[in-house]
């Protein structure tokens, strides 16, 4: 074996169970590119087809769950998936699915779950009846979960205006459901995108500069996919969300864009930053 070839081996491998999204700057597409910047070999579970751009969502169609289950089977049995993450699930059938191909592999296999609710154009992304599944199901399962603050506040019963309200939200959250939070703060106005990670009685921050003027999506899966990339290269929970910071922040500064006729230009991420 030549040491090309044992470099090649050594590459970690990580699992997205996502969306695909057609403009290819959120969903799975966003966790490729991210799991190929940092240097992870990725794998896919595909679970509903979006035909989507940044600020519009113009159709959803469903895999099924049949088919869900197969794709993760398959990639477990043939590649040694070193972490994994979910994100569009969009239905309860999925949401069941999914918790229950992983329910048996979390043991060995850190899982970042992206509770996946609304878009940014905010349109609904997940049925009203997969919500009780998350919390029941999915959630136990999790080595960290990362709601933005639209999300927690859905998940708490109540909103989070500011920072102060989600140093209490984010703790709370990590009680009710018993597995660290990563509360994520970039809708709030400030000059500092500034997201709370949460494991029981301890708070780290993180922020980075607030960016204006940068319209897009895929920040979510960017980020969190970039955390399931660090624990996949073992790195640990804070060092690898301190790290996907970074990376996200990176994206957003280094940002496309596209002339349209409407005069606004057209923003994606930039998931091979500083190229």
């Amino acid at each position: 074996m030549t040491g090309r070839d044992q470099t090649r081996r050594a590459i970690p491998v990580a699992l997205t169970i996502a969306g695909s999204d057609s403009s290819a700057g959120a969903g799975l597409q966003a966790d490729l590119k991210t799991f190929a910047a940092l240097d992870v070999f990725g794998v896919n579970a595909v679970t509903c087809v979006v035909a989507e751009t940044p600020g519009k969502v113009a159709q959803i169609e469903e895999v099924t769950a049949a088919m869900v289950a197969a794709q993760i089977r398959v990639l477990f049995e043939s590649f040694p998936i070193a972490a994994m993450k979910t994100g569009m699930l969009h239905s309860a059938e999925i949401v069941e699915t999914v918790a229950h191909e992983l329910s048996g592999r979390v043991r060995s296999t850190p899982l970042v779950i992206d509770p996946v609710m609304v878009a940014t154009s905010g349109d609904s992304l997940l049925r009203a009846e997969a919500v009780g599944l998350y919390r029941s199901a999915l959630f136990p399962l999790a080595t960290l979960i990362t709601p933005n603050l639209d999300e927690a506040a859905h998940l708490l019963g109540e909103p989070i205006p500011d920072l102060a309200a989600m140093r209490k939200a984010g703790p709370a959250l990590a009680r009710r459901f018993g597995v660290p939070i990563l509360l994520k703060g970039g809708h709030l106005q400030g000059d500092e995108a500034i997201d709370l990670l949460c494991q029981g009685d301890t708070v780290a921050e993180f922020s980075a500069p607030f960016r204006r003027g940068v319209v897009t999506h895929g920040t979510g899966c960017t980020y969190s996919a970039a955390i399931t990339a660090g624990l996949a290269r073992g790195l640990a929970l804070n060092e690898a969300v301190g790290r996907a910071k970074q990376f996200v922040s990176a994206t957003i500064a280094q940002h496309l864009a596209w002339p349209q006729a409407s005069g606004n230009p057209l923003h994606a991420l930039n998931h091979s930053p500083n190229e």
